[in-house]
Order: C-alpha cells, then sequence, then structure tokens
C-alpha cells in the first residue's frame, strides 16, 4: 500500500529570546492511503507543530513533509483540519458555517450542489434539522460535530484533527467517536489524530504514534489490530488493555517517568 503521508528526517525549532526551542527531531512517520494514525505524547512535544507541518501551514528547518508523492511546499487544499475550538462564525448558520471552505477553495459544485453537499453531511452525523441554527445554539458536541462536517466539505484527501474531542464531555467524546468511525466509512480519508486520550487513540486509529520528549522523536509505533467497526465494548477486552498499559508505559518513558526497556526503539 502506498503512503499517502511522508514524513521524513523533520527537525524543528522556534526562535524564542533565549534562543532556538527544539521541537522536533529527526522525525519519521508515514501514513498510507486510507489510514488513520494517532499521535500521542507528552504536552508541549511538538504534536501540533506536526499537524501544521503537514497541512503546509509552516516549513520544516530539516527535512521533508511529501503528500501523495508531492513534497509539501505550502498551504494544501487538499487537507481538511479539525481543531479543539470548533471556531464556527456566529453571524453564519450552520449550513452557512459548514459551507465556508466552499468558498474558498476552487470548487465545480453548483451552490445548490454545495447545499446539498453541506447537508449531507450534517444529516450522517446526526445535525439534520439543524442547518439554519446559529452556533450559540448548538451544544459543545453538536458544534464539533459542525466542524467536523465543515473539514470535510470540500472532500479532502488528508483530515487531520488536533484534539477535536479533547473540551467535551466523557460521554460527547464517546459519542462522537462512534460517529467517526460512520464518517470514514461513508468519506473515505487519510487521518492523523493528536490526542492525549490513549483511549480514544486505539478506538479510532489503526496506528499509534508515540512520540518522545521534546525535541520529539518517533519513539513507539503501536500497531491496532484490524477488528473490523468498533463499538465501545473493544475498549473492555483484553487486547485493548493489553495495549493501553503499552502505551503508558512509553508515554511514562517520554516523560522521563520510566527506564527505557532494551530492544524497544
Amino acid at each position: 500500500m502506498n503512503n499517502l503521508i511522508e514524513i521524513k528526517g523533520v527537525r524543528h525549532a522556534y526562535t524564542t529570546a533565549d534562543g532556538p526551542l527544539p521541537v522536533l527531531d529527526g522525525l519519521e512517520i508515514a501514513v498510507p492511503e486510507g489510514g488513520f494514525v494517532a499521535v500521542v505524547g507528552p504536552s508541549g512535544c511538538g504534536k501540533s507543530t506536526l499537524t501544521r507541518l503537514v497541512a503546509g501551514l509552516m516549513m520544516p528547518d530539516v527535512g521533508e513533509v511529501w503528500l501523495h508523492g508531492e513534497r509539501v511546499k505550502g498551504p494544501r487544499s487538499t487537507v481538511g483540519m479539525a481543531f479543539q475550538n470548533p471556531v464556527l462564525l456566529e453571524w453564519r448558520t450552520i449550513l452557512q458555517n459548514v459551507m465556508l471552505p466552499l468558498e474558498i477553495v476552487p470548487t465545480k459544485l453548483s451552490r445548490k450542489e454545495q447545499k446539498e453537499r453541506a447537508r449531507y453531511l450534517l444529516a450522517l452525523v446526526g445535525l439534520e434539522g439543524f442547518e439554519d441554527k446559529r452556533p450559540s445554539e448548538l451544544s459543545g458536541g453538536m458544534r464539533q460535530r459542525a466542524s467536523l462536517c465543515r473539514s470535510l466539505v470540500h472532500k479532502p484527501e488528508v483530515l487531520i484533527l488536533d484534539e477535536p474531542f479533547g473540551a467535551l464531555d466523557a460521554f460527547t467524546r464517546e459519542d462522537l467517536w462512534q460517529t467517526m468511525h460512520k464518517v470514514k466509512e461513508a468519506e473515505p480519508f487519510t487521518g492523523v489524530l493528536i490526542t492525549h486520550d490513549l483511549r480514544e487513540s486505539i478506538f479510532l486509529a489503526d496506528q499509534v504514534v508515540v512520540l518522545s520528549g521534546r525535541p520529539a522523536r518517533t519513539q513507539y509505533v503501536l500497531d491496532v489490530p484490524n477488528t473490523g467497526p468498533r463499538d465501545l465494548e473493544h475498549l473492555y477486552t483484553p487486547e485493548a488493555a493489553e495495549m493501553l498499559a503499552v502505551l503508558r508505559h512509553q508515554i511514562e518513558v517520554a516523560q522521563g517517568r520510566a527506564p527505557v526497556e532494551e530492544g524497544v526503539a
């Protein structure tokens, strides 16, 4: 299977008053076409920097980022992004918010087709009937569903999710995890998820990449067995418990609270 995303030997540092602050150090990540990779690691290790590099919003100091065989040299219209804060515009209806990328990204869709596309996505995530509401009239979970629709409306090849469910309560978060499986089945994409929630990572992703402490490198990669469509019961199986234990240990290693085991990258 071909890799749609390739991050090759990426190093990056931010300029501060005290000098350069290295955040990434020789990072290597590959995501196959149609794959879904979750990236976890200690706070401040450069996870959000990684998303900006993939989206072409910034360039690495050293190394390369490739999408579909092309080196990323600037913002890409084939990338959709969803963040922890939905940032919906209050003066626009939910339908108008979802359609916003189609006003920016070139599209062959007519205005009628754009509305049909947006309505289809809203129905897919359970927001049918809320098209004419304003963001303030929706709950946090509903706003995040609308944000997800907005990130997908232009049919991106790559969807970047930067802790989109982190500010939600546990029940809403788990409901949205299940919605994500439904969305990915209906709207195939190659996904990169940034999260601090290890349960979220093994529930949504095919592979979990653990970053080391800053400056981050690829410390460990966990393949999540293909168990087909997942429901919340999968999180309570012995296999899930074992994966979570491995990931927790790797996070402790990244935080310097546990020794690196021999033979473990």
